[in-house]
């Protein structure tokens, strides 16, 4: 199918019959110096921002769990796209801190053992565990986006284990 002037459209648009397109561009480097060189890394546009790095990261720790990778960032190395610098960051620091991640989560987890959790639930909790005791990021923000991210990916009460389970820890570390 094509526009009204002639131009092809491209198939990834799905157009069905009957369709039709007012007016589409492709926005490309006119001047061959203009073009960018850089290595392209995976997310959103290349740039990204930290909530699709964390979503990322999660998923990449979800997967290396999944396939049984020790250590968990191990995942990183057979990726075809480089993942945004802070997703990477957050999978190897996790990966090199899933011993103590995972002995803080049995500590106090009242109901679940950590093996009996759902896997993304590990990975998330993992995650928020070493944003709040290895970053500067507010305590509020990284509870939030693992909640976020829990109601997203987890079970429909996930995100209430996962928000309690993570204010009790940031509570006891402020004390510490």
């Amino acid at each position: 199918m094509s526009d009204p002037t002639g131009s092809p459209i491209p198939p990834e648009l799905d157009l069905a019959d009957g369709d039709e397109v007012e007016s589409f561009s492709v926005d490309a480097p006119t001047d061959p110096e203009e073009s960018d060189d850089t290595a392209k890394v995976s997310g959103f546009d290349g740039i990204g921002t930290r909530r699709e790095a964390r979503e990322r990261a999660v998923s990449l720790l979800y997967e290396a769990e999944q396939r049984g990778l020790q250590p968990l960032a191990v995942v990183l190395d057979d990726l075809p796209l480089r993942p945004d610098e802070f997703a990477v960051a957050l999978v190897e620091g996790v990966s090199a801190r899933q011993a103590d991640l995972d002995d803080t989560i049995r500590r106090f987890s009242r109901t679940w053992p950590l093996e009996r959790m759902p896997a993304i639930d590990r990975a998330l909790l993992r995650l928020g565990i070493y944003e709040l005791i290895e970053s500067d990021v507010p305590t509020g923000a990284v509870i939030s986006e693992a909640v976020e991210l829990a109601k997203r990916y987890s079970t429909e009460e996930s995100h209430r284990f996962v928000n309690g389970m993570l204010a009790r820890i940031a509570e006891d570390a402020r004390r510490s």
